[in-house]
């Protein structure tokens, strides 16, 4: 089969297009024929050697695909050849650990892409017990661009942050992936949303997604918050930037309010201010990826209308290297796939 290989850590170049293996399915695992394999920024920090440099090279990243069954290995039995299927981008190596809630504190836990090969290439093996079937009823580069933003912002906005009707919630980096997924899920909700900027040109992409008003990074968004919420504040903040941007976050959350942090693009440390922690009874959850549940209940509001795909473009498996040079740029509005 073709993929996309990583032979040493750098920049996008050294991502090859090149013949390897056909893996087969083991016991409880089946075999899937890669019809659209979604790229995360995730995959372009590893791929840097950000996060880490114990990949065993060489290396096939990609923790969002969907495809076909092709085959099935022994024992599994959930599915059948040409089934249209998608999976969880997460999960426990050791199947003794299935059942944990949340599925992320796991010890074996890890994501598709990083212990394992992942999805960009032609064929990938998993484990069945990750594996759904695609019922989002989307063209499969559309649905591609759902697990890991689906999974996450699903999470983040129900299970953690507890956004209910009615409440205000301010969405950082609104026309990320991740972001753009959790103005939606908190539309869904009944929630009044804002969200973050980091250039001027996506404003208009993240009003189109339901957000009542859209703030520069580069400005004082707390200020223009409390404006906005007539000097209450937001009772979310949905935060996947880190850094500064969580402690400034803190000046635009109400009293009681939920600061949500799943992502550090923009820093691993933050300074918090005590006193406006203390006195207002503010609270930080920290979350991580989603669980087979949360996938489901996106799955559940794609196919209702509530939440819709944000595809920016899509690339050639053999274009790999460009679609990293796109994510590393900050262009996309959305989401990136590979076709193999």
């Amino acid at each position: 089969m073709k993929a996309s290989i990583m032979k040493t850590y750098g920049g996008p170049e050294v991502l090859a297009y090149e013949e390897v293996e056909t893996p087969r399915p083991g016991a409880g695992q089946v075999l899937i024929k890669v019809l659209a394999a979604g790229v995360n920024r995730l995959d372009h920090y590893l791929r840097a050697g950000a996060i880490t440099q114990d990949l065993a090279l060489p290396h096939v990243l990609g923790s969002d695909a969907v495809g076909t069954v092709e085959a099935l290995g022994e024992g599994a039995t959930r599915f059948q050849v040409g089934d249209q299927v998608t999976v969880l981008p997460g999960y426990p190596l050791d199947a003794r650990e299935q059942d944990f809630a949340p599925l992320s504190a796991a010890p074996s836990y890890t994501i598709r892409g990083i212990a394992e090969w992942g999805a960009y290439a032609e064929y990938m093996v998993v484990p069945e017990r990750w594996v759904i079937r695609d019922t989002s009823g989307l063209m499969p580069e559309q649905a591609a661009t759902l697990p890991m933003p689906l999974v996450t912002g699903v999470r983040a906005v129900v299970a953690v942050g507890g956004v209910k009707s009615g409440e205000w919630v301010l969405v950082h980096a609104g026309a990320s992936g991740t972001g753009s997924i959790s103005i939606q899920v908190a539309r869904a909700l009944g929630a009044r949303v804002a969200a973050t900027v980091r250039t001027p040109e996506k404003a208009e992409f993240v009003r189109e997604l339901g957000a009542e008003r859209v703030f520069p990074l580069s400005e004082d968004f707390a200020a223009k918050t409390l404006a906005w919420t007539g000097g209450k504040g937001v009772d979310v903040v949905i935060d996947n930037l880190g850094g500064e941007i969580l402690t400034r976050s803190l000046d635009a959350l109400a009293p009681l309010g939920r600061l949500v942090t799943m992502g550090m693009v923009m820093g691993g440390e933050a300074t918090l201010p005590i006193v406006p922690l203390f006195f207002g009874q503010k609270q930080i959850r920290g979350t991580k990826m989603g669980d087979m549940a949360d996938l489901e209940l996106g799955l559940s509001l794609v196919r209702e209308g509530k939440v819709k795909p944000t595809l920016d473009r899509s690339f050639s498996l053999a274009e790999a290297s460009k679609a990293h040079e796109y994510i590393a740029g900050g262009k996309a509005r959305g989401s990136v796939v590979l076709i193999p």
